[in-house]
């Protein structure tokens, strides 16, 4: 378990290429967003959601569900903001952020993530950056917030390239499944399905 570390499932997008808000779909007979949280919590002290949807009703009584606060729709930003407020209440020191289509996350993604010393860590694979499973230093709320109040760009990459972050790259798995595939579509879903069994 990473020290002092929250996480925060993003699960507020529109899901228009799913056709179906994606927290809810099922992977083998399990929610991905049961599959997220199973992921993430022995990972971590607290877990929280962030949701756009009012019908998210999954985990209610048991995790916090966040909404974006000043910035509703406005994009996994948004969300992060909000988880990085909510860690800060909490007394955590840093904030643990995936989304909600990625059910193959590692076991050991905070541990790894907190081996770098940058306020902001983001994983990667294949030389690729998975902007949103990112490590976050809850010292970044008041600058995030700021960026969201002063620009109109919502993008995460956009936002990373004005911090110092660092990118921890998970080498390829022996199990040839991207370990950050994450499910946007029907297709991706029954690709999904295959990696699972």
């Amino acid at each position: 378990m990473a020290p002092r570390a929250g996480g925060i499932v993003l699960a507020g997008g529109l899901s228009r290429r799913m056709g179906a808000h994606k927290s809810g779909v099922l992977l083998h007979g399990k929610s991905l967003l049961a599959h997220v949280v199973d992921r993430i919590s022995p990972q971590v002290k607290k877990i929280a959601i962030s949701r756009a949807h009012n019908e998210l009703a999954q985990f209610a009584d048991s995790i916090p569900h966040l909404d974006d606060g000043d910035f509703p729709g406005q994009g996994p930003l948004a969300g992060i903001l909000a988880g990085l407020k909510w860690a800060r209440q909490s007394g955590l020191d840093a904030l643990l952020c995936v989304p909600v289509d990625t059910p193959f996350l590692p076991g050991d993604l905070a541990k790894q993530l907190r081996k770098k010393e940058a306020a902001i860590v983001v994983a990667a694979s294949n030389s690729r950056i998975h902007p949103t499973v990112s490590l976050w230093s809850v010292d970044r709320a008041s600058i995030l917030e700021t960026h969201l109040r002063q620009t109109n760009d919502r993008s995460v990459r956009t936002f990373l390239h004005t911090q110092n972050y660092e990118v921890c790259e998970y080498p390829s798995p022996s199990s040839g499944v991207d370990p950050f595939f994450n499910i946007n579509t029907p297709d991706d879903l029954e690709k999904a399905h295959i990696y699972a069994r």
